[in-house]
């Protein structure tokens, strides 16, 4: 599909061309009618002029041109008498070159006193001899320049209106779209509460965002709705949890046991699995992101690796930097803290035994790529979208240690940033990184 702006270049184009040729068929038409006017009358005035003369009486057709002359409604038309050899024998005018038989344009280069533009009839009146009649096309001096400059004036000022008129157009759209665009980018962004402004004249741009905005209000009103289902259930079973893990605790020390023990172990990871939810649900709230500073990536990452290494070391992992250039960005130094200990845990607990993982920063234009990489086996690209997802494990994750909560929150912190969590082939292995953009 063609882009607005395409299709505006074309539209302008399309009228130009239009504007130019009509602007020239008028011209030409109106030139061409008054031509025709001017041949009618030569003819007409020369008919009248041999109109009861003998063929080839030059002193007769001399004294007609004398009066004619004379005349007031013909004392704008000229006369030429020449022999057969070509000779002047009188008239009113002289012209300075030859003209061949029928009509003809002439102009001031022939030499006749006060005509511009105009026309000649040449024909023949008996005896060798032939008589030139003149008229001026123009009734005035310069009268088709000043046409042309009328109809150039004109055109023009259609084109300038018109070209106003796209622009004005364009330019309310423009506006539109970006208020649109605004507003889309500030809902991903997890701005709920964002609308697009309505214009208070009204008109079809207004009904279009009112329409939206009630669209909003409805995806808002339902999404909080969810969310409060969420941390409400979150929060109303993790108070019963710690009460239970509580007294499962007093239990185990009074009389100690492995099923115990093992009520307690599950305790705990319910409680985690309620902990993420609502951590999913604060960070996608948004309100985090008043409190952002300024983030050094790269002290971040050298952080991160060194008190991880040690876990990385005791489980036969290779925990390892890669290019860590200097770079700071806008963020939540904690929720970027804790998106990088996600990533690099879940390498080191989901790769086997002597994989190395590598933690790096690179930039690509105006984002950074956060990356942590490994030489395990990776994940299949048809798995990588369950991965993403909450609870999402895959098949060869299920019976070790977790809830399928680890990358949702990465995820959701990457959002909260305004980026995202790609996953890719790191050939071998898999590569996870948090892309974000480099703000001032």
């Amino acid at each position: 599909m063609l882009r607005l702006r395409t299709l505006t270049a074309i539209f302008l184009t399309a009228f130009a061309v239009v504007t130019v040729v009509t602007g020239y068929a008028t011209f030409h038409a109106s030139r061409t009618a008054i031509v025709s006017l001017v041949d009618r009358r030569i003819d007409s005035v020369a008919d009248a002029l041999l109109e009861d003369v003998v063929p080839g009486d030059a002193d007769a057709i001399l004294r007609r041109i004398v009066a004619f002359s004379s005349r007031r409604d013909s004392g704008d038309i000229g006369f030429e008498l020449l022999d057969a050899a070509g000779h002047r024998l009188g008239g009113n005018v002289a012209l300075a070159r030859p003209l061949r038989s029928g009509f003809s344009d002439v102009s001031r280069t022939d030499g006749i006193t006060g005509l511009s533009v105009g026309r000649a009839e040449t024909r023949s009146v008996g005896g060798g001899l032939t008589l030139i009649t003149v008229a001026e096309t123009e009734p005035i001096d310069g009268y088709d320049a000043i046409r042309l400059r009328n109809y150039l004036i004109g055109f023009g000022l259609i084109a300038a209106v018109v070209l106003a008129g796209t622009a004005t157009f364009g330019l309310v759209v423009r506006r539109r779209i970006d208020a649109t665009r605004t507003t889309a980018l500030a809902i991903i962004d997890g701005d709920l509460s964002h609308r697009i402004p309505v214009a208070a004249n009204g008109g079809v741009f207004a009904a279009q965002a009112e329409a939206i905005n009630r669209m909003l209000d409805r995806i808002a009103t339902l999404v909080d709705g969810l969310r409060h289902v969420a941390n409400d259930v979150a929060h109303d079973l993790r108070t019963p949890l710690a009460r239970l893990r509580s007294r499962l605790t007093v239990a185990a020390e009074r009389a100690p046991s492995d099923e115990l023990e093992a009520a307690i172990e599950q305790c705990d990871e319910l409680l985690a699995i309620f902990g993420a939810i609502l951590r999913i649900a604060e960070i996608d709230t948004g309100d985090r992101r008043s409190a952002f500073g300024r983030v050094a990536l790269h002290d971040l990452a050298g952080e991160v690796v060194d008190t991880l290494s040690d876990v990385a070391q005791e489980e036969g992992r290779i925990l390892a930097t890669g290019t860590l250039p200097a770079i700071t960005i806008a963020g939540d130094r904690q929720l970027l803290s804790q998106a990088l200990y996600n990533l690099v845990e879940n390498a080191l607990h989901h790769t086997p035994p002597r994989t190395r993982v590598t933690v790096s920063l690179a930039v690509d234009g105006d984002a950074v790529s956060l990356c942590v990489a490994d030489s395990g086996p990776g994940i299949a690209e048809g798995d990588r979208a369950l991965a993403r997802r909450r609870f999402g494990r895959l098949e060869a994750s299920r019976h070790r240690p977790g809830h399928g909560l680890g990358l949702p929150i990465v995820d959701a912190i990457a959002r909260l940033h305004g980026g995202r969590l790609e996953l890719a082939d790191a050939r071998p292995g898999l590569s996870a990184a948090l892309v974000l953009p480099i703000r001032s």
